[in-house]
């Protein structure tokens, strides 16, 4: 019988953080969620406990961005909305 790998809970939060991000994403939800599975597809097979880290932080600093993205779309929509003279 094999061992669950530890890492495999923070995997999975990771990815449903990321669908959860993609629902805003510019190109669509379908077309960030459809990217994002063939992704986690891809490396489902990496079993090397230090590659799964690196892919985790390369995912932590991708939901980092996304949410950057977010937060200036809504602050630039705030600012067209209240100051119109610009």
């Amino acid at each position: 019988m094999m061992m669950a790998n530890p890492l495999r809970a923070e995997v999975l939060r990771l990815y449903k953080n990321l669908l959860y991000l993609g629902r805003e994403y510019p190109k669509g939800g379908d077309y960030f969620r459809d990217r994002l599975r063939n992704a986690f597809t891809k490396n489902k097979s990496v079993n090397d406990p230090e590659k799964i880290k690196e892919m985790i932080a390369r995912g932590e600093y991708v939901t980092r961005e996304l949410e950057a993205l977010y937060y200036l779309r809504k602050y630039r929509a705030m600012k067209q909305r209240y100051y119109n003279d610009e």
